[in-house]
Formats: structure tokens, C-alpha cells, sequence
């Protein structure tokens, strides 16, 4: 195994380099490339292996990146949209004529739209091992292929399934929109304008540590594989890239939640749009892992300490990728292997896991506007007997329930626990959910008392929930 950015050490590994360690013996591949990063760079890499005989991988030596491709996809497809080219709502029969012969599963059915195929919904089925040997297919191919007829698993806009199909579907629309092939698009509009020289969609990319040949996995190594040519299925996942470029593409995507805008580049894609696809769009139902969905071109997790973390996966014959960041901090991770479905996915969502987890700063913590601290003190002042002040509360707090009454049940919450004492013990930690909510204690000799507010959209804000409850000592 090597390592950069700790020369000199003799320790055991820990963090990334750990989790890639103990997966060495399970011999899942040939070779491994991994890298950690920051909005900064790369903060830290490793590999071990070989890419070809006598040659150790390193982090620019290209690897196959497989559904990562997706992401680049998407971006092109939302450039076109924010030039005014083309709508996302538009059917997919505007630039494949051939889905017209398509027999949709139900009369009432709508043609796929781009934004259903962006977002995994227009209804296929869930195709990985049809839909990554499918690479070489020909537009032709891919029009006989619509006018013999498609398969649906529900109604097109209802339901997730992942779909190599609808993703090839819309490099065909780029093509159209553009007026040449989707490849010149990317190369044009993406990779050029961000400087990714070691990524493109053949294997003489111009990576300067190589590129690696991808294995079939079997109990004594794995057998080479040949690289499948560039076709019509080059949108799902065509593209190779390095350790390099992967972490400078990842953090583009990430910098567009940078209050600094570190990492823009004007002309490709807005911060608004890379913010879009990294939203969830659609609901993944019964997603391993934390609750999310897929967004355009990337899947979004919610942690919930963390926050939203973005990825995606590749796999393909030969190959396994991953990359996945955490919006609040721009933390991330990128793992390579050159072995049908390997899976690296595992041990790069454990490295960040454990990277954010040492991390404070990754901890996404929401902060009160400040007119919801100041409401705070005001509203215990009115628990207490305490006038209301003017322009406390909006007209709802008594029209939902009279003043005098919750008067009486704020007094019989605070005599309950005794009242509060401001010099005895703390008082537990406040809670946030939102900028305009706030829920915060106040320890009593029998209990605390629970206080819970939530501010109008007005500028300025008044308190429009107001909350008051006795607990038992925590």
C-alpha cells in the first residue's frame, strides 16, 4: 500500500488508508486508488495493486468511472436548459422520433419527459447488467431498439427505478439540442472549461499514470477485460478519469454551497442549477443507508448530524467507482477499483462517515436568526406574568387560544416543577430545526420547562407558535 501526505509515517494506518487496509485481504480487485478532499484539493491519497503488470496505480491513473458519468450528463443536459435551449418538462419524442412507436403501459400515460428521465422516473425497468453492455450500440441500434417495443414498470412520473436507458435517452437529446454528438458536448462545455485533461470517453485518455485495465473478478484475481467502445450508451457511464480530475470535477459540484463561491467557473453551469441537482427530486423508497432520493444525476442522502451528503456510483464491466461529499463542509471522498462490481462504495461511504465524525466543523448545526434568541427572552418574561411586549406575537396566538388562558396553563406548567432555578443546575441544550424555530429548557426543582417557538415569514418576524409544557427532570 502507498500513501501520500504522511511520508515519514511508521504507525498504522487510520482513517481511509485503514478502511482500504482491512479490505485488501478480501481481495476485491486488482488494484485501488482512493483520495480524500476538501473545497481546497486533495487533502490525502493511497492505492495498492497493480493496473497492469509491473504498474502500481496512482491518483492519475484513469479508471473507467461508470455511472459517475451521469453526473456530467445531467450537467450538460441543465447548461442547455439554463441557455434557454431546451425545457425539462419537453417529451422525449421533441428529439428521439423514434420513442413515438414506443406503446406506453396504460392509455393515460404521459411520454417520458427529460425531467423524468433525469430524475430515474419515466417508468423502465432497473437495467444495470443490460444497460452497461449496451455501450457500443449505435443511435441506430438504440432507434431499432425504441420501435420493437420497451418494457414499463409503472406508469412514466409515478415511481423510481434506476435507468441506464432513460440516461442514454438524454445524451441523445443533448445531441439534438446541440446539434452534435453528446460527446463533443461534454468535452466542450465540461471538461475542457474545467481542465479535466485526464478524462474522456476513450481509453487513450491522456492520463499521465496510465490507464487501468479492468478485471472480471474469479478466486484467483480476475480475468482482463476489454474496454467497450463509445456508442449510444455513453451518457450512463463512458467516461474514464483519474483520482485527479474526479476530486476537481466532485468539487465544482460541491463549491456551489461554498458562502465563499471558492471553485466557480462562470459559463458551465450556475451555482443555482449544480444546487438543483443536488437536491432530491425524487424520493428512493427503501434506500440503504439515510433517507434521500435521486436528484439530477446524483443520489442525496440526509444525515442526521450532517446534513445533506451527495454521491454516486459506477460499475461496469471491469471496473467499480465512487464519489460522494458532504454539502456543508465540502468534505469528501473518491474510491476506484478495477473489478466487475466491487463495490468500493463501502469502504469510501466509511471513510467519510468516519471523516466527518472527527470533523466539528462537519457537525451541521442551525443557528437562530437573532430575532428568535431575542423573542426567547421576551417570551419567558410573558411566562413569567410579564406584559406582552407590542409586536410580539402574530394575531394567530389569540385567536387560536386566549391569552388569559394560556396564561393559566404556563403558570400551572412552571408551578409544577417549582419554577426555575438560574442557579442551579444547567439547562439542557436548545434544539433548532429552522433559523425561525427554537426549542430550549429551563430546569426547575421537580423538573424543566419545555419552551417552543416559531417566527412568521414577516419582515420583521413575530412569534407565531408559542409553546410552554412541564417535563420530567431529563
Amino acid at each position: 500500500m502507498t500513501t501520500s501526505s504522511r511520508p515519514d509515517r511508521t504507525e498504522p494506518p487510520t482513517g481511509i488508508d485503514a478502511v482500504f487496509a482491512a479490505r485488501a485481504p478480501e481481495r476485491r480487485g486488482p488494484s485501488a486508488v482512493w483520495a480524500t478532499f476538501d473545497r481546497s484539493g486533495v487533502t490525502h491519497d493511497g492505492s495498492y495493486g497493480q493496473v497492469a503488470p509491473g504498474t502500481a496505480p496512482g491518483v492519475d491513473t484513469a479508471y473507467r468511472i461508470a455511472s459517475c458519468t451521469k453526473s456530467f450528463t445531467a450537467t450538460a443536459l441543465l447548461a442547455q436548459r439554463d441557455a434557454g435551449l431546451v425545457s425539462l418538462d419537453a417529451p422525449i419524442t421533441d428529439f428521439v422520433p423514434a420513442f413515438a412507436d414506443v406503446a406506453l403501459p396504460t392509455a393515460d400515460s404521459p411520454v417520458p419527459t427529460l425531467r423524468m428521465l433525469l430524475t430515474m422516473s419515466a417508468g423502465f425497468p432497473t437495467d444495470d447488467p443490460w444497460g452497461d453492455r449496451q455501450e457500443s450500440l449505435t443511435d441506430d441500434g438504440l432507434d431499432a431498439l425504441l420501435r420493437a417495443g420497451l418494457s414499463f414498470d409503472s406508469v412514466p412520473g409515478t415511481t423510481f427505478a434506476y435507468s441506464n436507458l432513460g440516461f442514454a435517452l438524454v445524451g441523445r437529446a443533448i445531441a439534438d439540442v446541440a446539434g452534435k454528438p453528446y460527446r463533443e458536448v461534454v468535452e466542450s462545455t465540461i471538461l475542457e472549461p474545467l481542465g479535466l485533461t485526464a478524462t474522456g470517453f476513450e481509453a487513450t485518455v491522456r492520463a499521465t499514470g496510465g490507464v487501468a485495465i479492468g478485471h472480471r473478478r474469479t478466486s484467483d484475481g480476475g480475468d482482463p477485460l476489454p474496454f467497450s467502445g463509445p456508442g449510444a450508451f455513453s451518457p450512463i457511464g463512458g467516461l474514464f478519469s483519474t483520482v485527479t480530475d474526479l476530486a476537481r470535477w466532485a468539487r465544482w459540484l460541491g463549491s456551489a454551497f461554498d458562502p465563499e463561491g471558492r471553485g466557480d467557473l462562470d459559463g458551465i453551469l450556475s451555482r443555482a442549477s449544480r444546487r438543483e441537482m443536488q437536491q432530491v427530486q425524487r424520493f428512493v423508497p427503501a434506500r440503504v443507508g439515510h433517507p434521500g432520493g435521486y436528484g439530477f444525476g446524483l443520489f442525496v442522502e440526509h444525515y442526521p448530524d450532517h446534513g445533506p451528503v451527495v454521491s454516486h456510483s459506477g460499475g461496469y464491466p471491469g471496473f467499480s467507482a465512487h464519489m460522494r461529499w458532504q454539502t456543508a463542509t465540502g468534505l469528501g471522498a473518491i474510491g476506484f477499483e478495477n473489478a466487475t462490481y466491487s463495490k468500493v462504495s463501502e469502504p469510501i461511504g466509511l471513510a467519510l462517515d468516519g471523516l466527518m465524525a472527527e470533523r466539528p466543523d462537519a457537525r451541521v448545526v442551525v443557528r437562530p436568526w437573532p430575532e428568535t434568541s431575542a423573542a426567547r427572552e421576551a417570551v419567558e418574561a410573558v411566562v413569567l406574568g410579564g406584559a406582552v411586549p407590542d409586536g410580539l406575537f402574530s394575531e394567530n396566538v389569540e385567536a387560536d387560544l386566549p391569552l388569559d388562558r394560556r396564561r393559566a396553563s404556563w403558570a400551572a406548567a412552571v408551578e409544577s416543577v417549582g419554577g426555575w432555578d438560574d442557579d442551579g443546575e444547567a439547562s439542557p441544550p436548545d434544539e433548532s430545526s429552522a433559523p425561525s424555530h427554537l426549542v430550549w429548557r429551563r430546569r426547575g426543582a421537580r423538573g424543566v420547562v419545555r419552551f417552543e417557538i416559531r417566527l412568521t415569514p414577516e419582515r420583521p418576524p413575530r412569534v407565531q407558535t408559542v409553546l410552554v409544557s412541564a417535563e420530567s427532570a431529563r
